[in-house]
């Protein structure tokens, strides 16, 4: 750039909502004021006048609207934005981070089950939302979002992909998709409704930065990572930033329960962000006991009830699938319904299971396809579920990474 400034010749691209494609800056005379702007004849090339497009991108005002509204505060809160994004790209912490090329596919690092919280000064704590793990892509204007088990995400979650649109960041971010109700409580089943629906408040809360502008960020401690992301994301009122807490994790866990929440994640402050893993660097406490299951089979109801009666569930341990037993209760009736219409397309003659469970009736064997989460009451010396009860499918769980989640012993510092 430098070298370009004294030549009088610099090239650049932009990759902006309004100015798009390769530009150049060229001295017209020895005068150090007198520079003229051109346009590449690229793709992004045209005879529209981009003045006319005299809206901004953020709030869709003219300037003069802006004024009229007490624009400056939207000014100072721009120019804010500025200087943090500004302060992100000349700190330390990314001239330490290689550069590289922006990963794709990625799959999340995961967090390691644990019973209890803790307190640890070296250890930050956030909340554990009830939504979908989701990777957001974001380069040239261009957004691919997509699920923990890389499936595409863009159609369905179309808001948050306009809204990413508009940051304008070549990035990596990781996060949760979360819908929440007029009261601000995650509701799972808003979520898995909401491309049918619309209804609730959908929003992407974002924990973890994996890349910028070139640079891989996974080799940077976690609390550099998430100082820069707190810096990049512009104000959104359906991308946020997900803080934390440090060191109190007993009391922040008592709040997160108090408030009906699903749960904690604890994350120690240095740790490495390493993809497609289960660490016990992050840690997570649920305020119920829950767990997934793949849907193996069922059986015929009894009494006044229609569809099935139970379902057998079970978990991958290696490549076996192995029973941990059957839930009957937890379901309404529209539950029952659509589940068991799911259920007749995957029907097959042959037991899932190398040993045949024992059921309380003949079950009928489906391809385990399906997952689901339960909620119960401990485990037997067997392996089996205590007291499982329906919770709600898992759309966006794999049925191969369905494992038994037990406490991790050792894991908590």
């Amino acid at each position: 750039l430098r070298a370009g400034l004294g030549k009088g010749d610099v090239k650049f691209i932009l990759e902006g909502e309004k100015l798009q494609g390769e530009f150049a800056l060229v001295k017209t005379r020895q005068d150090e004021k007198s520079w003229l702007l051109l346009k590449k004849k690229d793709r992004f090339a045209t005879q529209e006048d981009v003045l006319q497009a005299n809206r901004s991108v953020v709030s869709q005002q003219t300037v003069e609207e802006l004024l009229e509204a007490g624009a400056p505060a939207a000014f100072r809160q721009r120019k804010v934005q500025q200087l943090r994004r500004h302060e992100a790209l000349e700190s330390a912490a990314l001239r330490e981070a290689p550069l590289a090329a922006m990963p794709h596919q990625i799959r999340p690092m995961l967090a390691t089950l644990v019973k209890e919280p803790f307190d640890h000064p070296d250890w930050l704590f956030e909340v554990k939302w009830d939504g979908y793990r989701a990777v957001a892509e974001l380069a040239g204007g261009e957004v691919a979002l997509y699920s923990r088990n890389l499936l595409p995400l863009n159609e369905k979650f179309f808001p948050l992909v306009e809204a990413l649109r508009k940051f304008a960041l070549t990035a990596v971010l990781d996060g949760e998709i979360v819908v929440v109700d007029d009261r601000g409580q995650p509701d799972f089943q808003l979520l898995q409704n909401y491309r049918k629906t619309g209804s609730g408040h959908l929003l992407y809360y974002v924990f973890d930065l994996l890349h910028f502008q070139g640079h891989d960020l996974t080799g940077l401690p976690l609390l550099q990572r998430k100082e820069l992301l707190k810096k990049i994301l512009p104000p959104s009122p359906k991308i946020r930033f997900s803080d934390h807490v440090r060191q109190d994790g007993i009391l922040f866990f008592a709040a997160v329960k108090g408030k009906g929440l699903e749960g904690i994640v604890a994350k120690e402050a240095h740790s490495l962000y390493t993809i497609g893993r289960r660490s016990r660097h992050w840690l997570k406490v649920k305020t119920l006991q829950t767990q997934e299951g793949v849907i193996a089979g069922f059986t015929a109801p009894r009494g006044g009830r229609k569809h099935f009666g139970t379902l057998v569930l079970g978990v991958y341990d290696q490549d076996e699938l192995v029973c941990i037993g059957h839930a009957g209760g937890g379901f309404n009736a529209q539950e029952l319904a659509e589940i068991h219409a799911r259920l007749e397309s995957l029907i097959q003659k042959d037991c899932p299971f190398q040993v045949l469970p024992e059921t309380q009736m003949p079950a009928t064997w489906v391809k385990p396809e399906l997952v689901c989460e339960v909620v119960f009451h401990g485990w037997t010396a067997e392996g089996v579920m205590r007291q499982p009860s329906f919770r709600r499918l898992r759309e966006d769980k794999a049925p191969r990474d369905v494992v038994r989640e037990g406490d991790a012993k050792g894991a908590k510092p």
